[in-house]
């Protein structure tokens, strides 16, 4: 898919960007040359291929620096939300409640 130098003037309007022809000259090498890898990227066969937390993953293990998704929550949680929940203009059963911003 090769975008027109129409099309670049069309996404500058849309962006409300003013290029030059020149700078639209080379904002569509640009795109192109990005459209042309997305291209070679998706005729690459991926099916089976599991996705990696990070590249890295493919030469060694890696381990995770996310956490796990537990709760922390201690028993005497619920004095601990009360204090933090002390300030909030509105709560509700342990929820901050919003004001509405749509119909």
């Amino acid at each position: 898919m090769a975008l027109t130098p129409e099309d670049v003037n069309r996404i500058a309007h849309l962006a409300r960007l003013e290029l030059t022809d020149q700078e639209a000259g080379a904002m569509l090498a640009q795109l192109n040359g990005f459209f042309r890898i997305v291209e070679q990227m998706s005729a690459v066969d991926t099916r089976g291929v599991e996705p990696l937390y990070t590249p890295l993953a493919a030469l060694h293990e890696v381990a995770s620096r996310l956490r796990d998704d537990a709760v922390t929550e201690m028993a005497g949680g619920a004095e601990e939300r009360a204090r933090n929940q002390a300030s909030a203009p509105s709560v509700q059963d342990g929820l901050y409640l919003v004001p509405k911003v749509l119909d």
